[in-house]
């Protein structure tokens, strides 16, 4: 093994049917470091995971651990777990009906009869020592998420683990909670853990890594020390192509001059549901990119789910095209030509079970009714018309949808309100966990469907592709629109003053 590596893998390779998921992909990770392991939605990063922590059985290539003579063979999770390998996942597998101190012991006590006061004593101990706000007594579901993710760190960290895998661990935290939990990584690095962070926020790679791995299609394109690889040079690898100059993206799309002129297609008047935002006035006119936009908490999704009928509207009115509507239920926004792609495409969005092909015309048959069923030559043409059109990775439109990556799963969802050729469009994040060139594309898309004379809302927790998008901005802060911005006011610094400054100038 390398000087001072705790991991090494060699020439992995991994197949599904269909697809070559890893092709001698080298991997190498030190003692005491953070190491990213990057790459596009598809290009392997899970499959090598899953590799190293028993998930998936390799084909091909070698394992070597720190501490062992030869190769090591991992066949189980169990058996990563025993040579000292942990992983935390982005969906917190903990148990949030039971204390902290349970959950970082539940299956590793031998004993029927366990000592709990030793127990909480222990975890107590781990919990100071890494600094974690908790007590082994308290129930988890009390702990924020944050806390939830350093309570899974502290469990595999307490398991004397050697290499630590981090796989999206702050796609559901505020800036404050991902600060916290880099402290907790920094303090593990000087430890000597080796940290493999998977994340898709290029900022925090350069705020926390000390090198890069990227892998493309299955393939290893390199391994960077960080001060080696600047962002476009990051972007530009994980791509396989130069990086478009995406400030200029808005000039591919024509058409926004138009919507200016152009009619509402939806209105809302002190609209407002049970989900405890202010009441709320909103319009969007044809071809129009709109957008809602604010701090985490601030209100945005809740907007869009009662515009939708995903939540219980409590109060005021809605216009389509100029008519009062009444839009009680989803069924009556998709009738009424609307559709939205939500927030959590895990919990709202996908059914892991069906295939690709019955994800994406799901809509389209509730819309149709279950008595009227689309043949299945007609949803087989369909699905492969939008699979091809959006460049859906996938074996084949029988496959699970469940096992695409994050990336394809959104593509399918996209697919799914596209096929109902919708008037209007609401994409409540539909960036959000997906790699850089997807994250382009599916920008371009919004941007090419309101040319063609589509109305799109879009909301993101990113402001820079908030304003590559929208022509317009609905900004929001503890649940009540503060202000609305366009034109020159699109800015960032537009956008924070009107969120720090409340009610905007008018």
């Amino acid at each position: 093994m390398k000087e001072n590596a705790v991991l090494e893998l060699h020439n992995i390779n991994k197949s599904f049917p269909g697809v070559r998921a890893l092709q001698g992909v080298d991997f190498t990770l030190r003692e005491g470091e953070i190491h990213a392991l990057m790459g596009e939605n598809g290009a392997g990063k899970s499959t090598l995971i899953k590799v190293i922590t028993g998930v998936y059985e390799k084909e091909d290539g070698e394992i070597y651990l720190a501490g062992n003579e030869g190769e090591v063979h991992i066949h189980s999770p169990q058996d990563a777990q025993d040579a000292g390998i942990s992983t935390v996942y982005q969906e917190i597998t903990l148990c949030p009906n039971l204390t902290v101190a349970e959950n970082m012991y539940i299956g590793r006590t031998k004993n029927v009869i366990q000592n709990w006061k030793k127990m909480n004593e222990d975890a107590d101990k781990i919990l100071e020592s890494l600094d974690i706000p908790a007590k082994a007594s308290q129930q988890l579901a009390s702990c924020s998420l944050a806390v939830q993710q350093m309570v899974a760190i502290a469990r595999a960290v307490d398991m004397e683990c050697k290499v630590l895998i981090l796989d999206e661990p702050t796609s559901s935290l505020d800036d404050n909670e991902v600060q916290k939990l880099f402290g907790l990584m920094r303090d593990l690095k000087k430890k000597g853990v080796g940290i493999i962070f998977v994340t898709h926020f290029l900022d925090q790679v350069y705020e926390v890594c000390d090198r890069i791995t990227v892998l493309r299609d299955g393939k290893l394109v390199g391994e960077y020390e960080i001060a080696d690889l600047p962002r476009v040079e990051l972007v530009s690898k994980m791509l396989g192509k130069e990086l478009d100059d995406l400030s200029d993206i808005k000039g591919e799309a024509s058409g926004e001059e138009d919507a200016d002129n152009a009619e509402k297609v939806f209105e809302a008047e002190g609209l407002q549901s049970d989900a405890g935002i202010k009441p709320f006035d909103f319009y969007i006119k044809k071809g129009e990119v709109n957008g809602f936009t604010g701090l985490l908490g601030s209100g945005r999704s809740e907007c869009v789910r009662a515009i939708f009928g995903a939540d219980r509207v409590i109060g005021g009115t809605v216009k389509k095209n100029g008519k009062v509507v009444k839009i009680s239920k989803p069924i009556d926004a998709m009738r009424q030509g609307i559709a939205y792609l939500p927030e959590d495409r895990k919990v709202d969005g996908i059914v892991g079970d069906l295939s690709v092909r019955d994800n994406i015309i799901l809509a389209s048959q509730v819309l149709r009714g279950f008595f009227k069923p689309i043949s299945k030559a007609k949803a087989y043409k369909l699905a492969e018309e939008y699979i091809d059109l959006l460049d859906i990775k996938t074996a084949s439109a029988d496959t699970p949808i469940k096992s695409l990556s994050g990336g394809n799963q959104q593509k399918v969802i996209l697919a799914r309100w596209l096929l109902m050729h919708p008037e209007y469009l609401i994409l409540d994040e539909p960036t959000r966990g997906i790699d850089v060139g997807t994250k382009v594309d599916i920008q371009k898309l919004v941007l090419k469907l309101a040319s063609e004379g589509m109305s799109v809302t879009f909301i993101s927790s990113e402001t820079d592709e908030m304003l590559r998008t929208c022509s317009r901005l609905v900004v929001m802060r503890d649940r009540k629109v503060v202000g609305e911005l366009k034109g020159e006011e699109l800015t960032q610094s537009g956008i924070m003053k009107t969120i720090a400054g409340g009610e905007s100038n008018e």
